[in-house]
C-alpha cells in the first residue's frame, strides 16, 4: 500500500514528516561492482537497487527486512506468504520486521508493534493483531483500543502497561530508526522487503507475493556468493 493512499491522509505532523518520502526514486545508475546486474537489469528481474546500501544489524549474516503496517490490506495478505517462508529459510539467513509510520494516520500501529518488541511479545500477538483489524474490524486506532485488544488476548500484559510501553522512550527511539531505515531504503510503500540492505522488492515489482518470494531466494544465494 502506498503512503499516497487518499483513505489515510491524516492532517501533516511537520515537515519531517510530510516530506517522509522525499526522492524516493533515487537509485544507482551504474552497474554494481563484482559482476551484479545493472540498475535496468535489477528492475526487470523484480526489485531495485538502492544507491547506497543500508547497514544490517549483522554483516556476518544475510538480512531479509519486512517493512509493514499493521492496517495495510496488502500486508495482511501478504503475511501468510512470508510466515510460510519463514519457517524454511536458510540458517544463514536473519528475518526481521520493521513497522515506520510512513503517514502520520499509521503511528498507533506502529507503537503497538514496538511496544510489543519492548515487552517481548511480539510473536503472541502478532498475527492475532492482524486478524483483529482485518477479520474482526477493530481497527485499533488508539492507545485505549490497543491496551484492551492486548490485555484481551490472555497473554500476561494489562491494558495500562501496554499504553504506558506504547509512550515509552525506547518505544520512540525504534519508530524514529525505523523511519530513518525506511527513508534510507527508499520505501514508498508496503509491504517492502529489502535484502541485505542492498535491493527492494514489492510486489508491483516482483509480480506478486510468490515472486517476492522468489526474488528474495534469488537474491539470498546472490549475496551467499558474493560473501
Amino acid at each position: 500500500m502506498s503512503i499516497k493512499d487518499k483513505s489515510l491522509a491524516a492532517s501533516p505532523t511537520s515537515n519531517n514528516r510530510r516530506n517522509f518520502i522525499a526522492g524516493a526514486g533515487a537509485l544507482a545508475s551504474t552497474a554494481i561492482l563484482g559482476g551484479l546486474p545493472t540498475i535496468g537489469r535489477a528492475q526487470a528481474l523484480g526489485y531495485q537497487l538502492l544507491e547506497t546500501p543500508v547497514l544490517t544489524r549483522n554483516p556476518e549474516r544475510i538480512e531479509i527486512l519486512e517493512f509493514f503496517w499493521f492496517g495495510c490490506p496488502h500486508c495482511n495478505a501478504f503475511e501468510p506468504t512470508i510466515n510460510a517462508w519463514k519457517k524454511t529459510k536458510p540458517e544463514d539467513v536473519d528475518f526481521i520486521r520493521e513497522a515506520p509510520a510512513l503517514n502520520p494516520a499509521w503511528e498507533t500501529h506502529s507503537r503497538i508493534f514496538y511496544a510489543a518488541e519492548a515487552l517481548g511479545i511480539t510473536e503472541k500477538m502478532f498475527d492475532q493483531t492482524f486478524n483483529e483489524i482485518h477479520q474482526n474490524g477493530n481497527r485499533l486506532r488508539s492507545p485505549k483500543a490497543a491496551g484492551s485488544f492486548i490485555e484481551d488476548l490472555d497473554i500476561g500484559v494489562s491494558a495500562e502497561d501496554y499504553m504506558k510501553a506504547m509512550q515509552n522512550f525506547s518505544v520512540q527511539n525504534s519508530l524514529q530508526r525505523s523511519e530513518k531505515l525506511a527513508r534510507d531504503s527508499r520505501v514508498s510503500g508496503v509491504p517492502s522487503i529489502l535484502i541485505n540492505g542492498k535491493y527492494i522488492t514489492s510486489a508491483s515489482l516482483a509480480g506478486g507475493n510468490d515472486g517476492i518470494i522468489n526474488v528474495m531466494n534469488q537474491l539470498i544465494e546472490v549475496e551467499r556468493k558474493a560473501s
